[in-house]
């Protein structure tokens, strides 16, 4: 018998001594003797295989302890306990389910060895199907054949999900950390098959191994949570640290160059200084152009109105701390301005009344015009050419911008009788007008038209500024007619109208004689030859088209024209006769009173 445990014979081989005996016709008590020491040696030979197979148990208990400890994420650990209980209990299917404290019911959660989607997906209420109530008990349940055993509430659900898997034989236990069960784990056959106490003990033990697992990795996962949220934190402490300390830079060096009389050009210097790039100033005409893909602007502006934008161009984005230091750069910037703004506006005034005053006659004194302009930063020492200028209507700031760049050349800017004045010392008319046209429409936006005449020097100077200043608004008036916005020009440039306007009463006075009887005519009568012949003259002498520019029949046109011939003459469409009806039409135009 011994050496029969010695080897590990088979539980057979332990009946050959007795039957031996028996054959060799021992007497009975010998019989009896060797029946004994078999049956002992079969319980040795039982308890030898029992400590083996504990053995077995617990080393894989141990070797699962330490692949869970080895694993990092909870759907690691959840697989590694189903795949481990499967293996260990030799069963077809495992499984586990997890509590859903917020719904108040089990759900599965991991499965190995499952076939069915129904089976994967399905919700166990606390207290329904075996699952069910391991859960609400917090103890082990078998069950050799599920659908015949009724300690447990069997639900529609559940045992659809139950049989679509082919589950006959299940054991479930429980998940528990401390007195909470967390969740259950499942054993099951797909035949009828008993469990063990060894297998229930077993499963117990693996699942009490997988819940402190399973908290270990969650606390695990927490713990990175943490510590990736604490990580973030001092990254945004020391963003803002750098954040903060940029802001207080841009404000000392900002706050130092206003102190000591900076402009905005310094401002926009100081910023890209601080910032790393370069800053520029637009105005509100160059808001509308799009920026490019490194730059990034904020608005300058006071109130409602907007003042133009600054522009920061750099190699990388701009990031938010960055645009608030760029923001109070623009505050800086609108409060330079506004004060640029009103210091302009005090001595703009100021050229405005002497240009008036000048105009007007109420000063004539030379040396009061002199002491006043010296004030003023404005040179009326030498030659000077004055400009009458037509500017865009819907410009508000057309004055402003007059009276701009009229300081900047040392002039003289004011509004008089809705044309803009400018007065800058100059020797050539013609050109100062054209430079005025270009550098206003530029700002402004729109077309400026300009006249110009010389103010020679002399004793006389309030009264020559007079008549130029009469001379250039009869020659703008005299462009805006021809159509020659947009331009700038002198009387000179006018060619015989020009000459005419020049003339003063005597162009008065060559209308009155080339159209003085149709004018008449028209006074007396409320007609409008005057106009018809325009017209005429203007459609090359077409009847057709005369007509259709007065809106009227050629009838019409044709009878105006034979009372036109009663008036001045049958000879009146010769050439020589046309040419001054055309220019007396022009001038008529021209001349107030003609």
């Amino acid at each position: 018998m011994l050496d029969l445990l010695a080897r590990d014979a088979s539980a057979v081989e332990f009946e050959r001594p007795v039957v031996d005996a028996r054959t060799a016709g021992r007497p009975p008590v010998e019989i009896d003797a060797l029946e004994r020491a078999k049956q002992v040696a079969l319980g040795v030979r039982e308890q030898l295989q029992a400590h083996r197979r504990r053995e077995a148990e617990l080393a894989a208990l141990f070797q699962t302890a330490s692949d869970l400890a080895a694993l990092n994420s909870v759907d690691e650990v959840l697989v590694a306990i189903v795949r481990r209980a499967r293996t260990l209990l030799g069963r077809d299917i495992a499984y586990l389910c997890l509590n859903d404290d917020e719904r108040g019911d089990t759900y599965m959660r991991v499965t190995d060895g499952s076939v069915s989607a129904e089976f994967q997906a399905v919700r166990l209420p606390l207290g329904g199907g075996l699952g069910g109530l391991v859960a609400q008990q917090g103890v082990p349940i078998a069950s050799a054949d599920y659908f015949n055993d009724h300690r447990f509430r069997h639900l529609g659900t559940i045992d659809s999900a139950v049989h679509s898997e082919g589950l006959v034989s299940i054991l479930g236990v429980p998940l528990k950390l401390g007195a909470q069960v967390i969740g259950v784990l499942f054993a099951a056959d797909r035949r009828r098959r008993a469990f063990s106490r060894d297998e229930v003990a077993l499963l117990s033990s693996l699942a009490a191994h997988a819940a402190v697992a399973l908290d270990n990795a969650r606390l695990l996962a927490e713990t990175r949570s943490a510590l990736i949220s604490l990580e973030q934190a001092n990254a945004s402490l020391r963003e803002q640290s750098q954040d903060i300390e940029l802001a207080v830079i841009a404000h000392d060096r900002l706050a130092e160059l206003v102190l000591r009389g900076g402009g905005v050009a310094e401002v926009a210097a100081e910023l890209a200084d601080v910032l790393g790039g370069t800053v520029e100033l637009q105005g509100p005409a160059e808001m509308s152009n799009p920026l490019a893909a490194n730059q990034s602007s904020v608005p300058v502006a006071t109130g409602s109105e907007l003042l133009g934008r600054l522009v920061l161009t750099r190699a990388d984005q701009a990031r938010p701390a960055d645009l608030r230091v760029l923001e109070r750069g623009a505050v800086v910037t609108a409060l330079l301005l506004l004060f640029n703004r009103h210091l302009a506006e005090i001595a703009n005034r100021g050229r405005r009344d002497l240009l008036e005053d000048m105009l007007t006659g109420s000063v004539t004194e030379i040396d009061e015009i002199r002491a006043r302009a010296v004030d003023l930063d404005a040179d009326l020492t030498g030659d000077l050419v004055v400009l009458a200028c037509a500017v865009p209507r819907h410009r508000v700031d057309s004055e402003q911008a007059a009276a701009f760049y009229a300081g900047r050349r040392r002039g003289l800017s004011a509004r008089v009788d809705g044309h803009v004045v400018l007065l800058v010392p100059g020797t050539d008319p013609g050109a100062a007008a054209r430079e005025a046209v270009t550098a206003l429409a530029r700002v402004l936006g729109g077309p400026v038209t300009a006249a110009g005449e010389r103010v020679a020097v002399g004793p006389s100077r309030v009264a020559e500024l007079g008549r130029a200043h009469r001379s250039a608004r009869q020659a703008l008036a005299a462009m805006l007619a021809l159509g020659r916005e947009g331009q700038g020009a002198t009387t000179a440039d006018l060619g015989f109208i020009g000459v005419l306007l020049s003339a003063g009463d005597s162009g008065r006075q060559f209308v009155q004689d080339v159209l003085g009887p149709v004018a008449e005519y028209d006074a007396a009568r409320g007609s409008d030859l005057a106009a018809t012949l325009d017209a005429w003259f203007g459609q090359g002498g077409h009847l057709g088209r005369t007509a259709a520019t007065l809106h009227v029949h050629p009838n019409t046109v044709g009878q105006r024209l034979s009372r036109v011939a009663t008036l001045l003459g049958d000879d009146w469409s010769a050439p020589e006769r046309a040419l001054q009806l055309q220019l007396a039409l022009q001038l008529r135009k021209l001349l107030p009173g003609a």
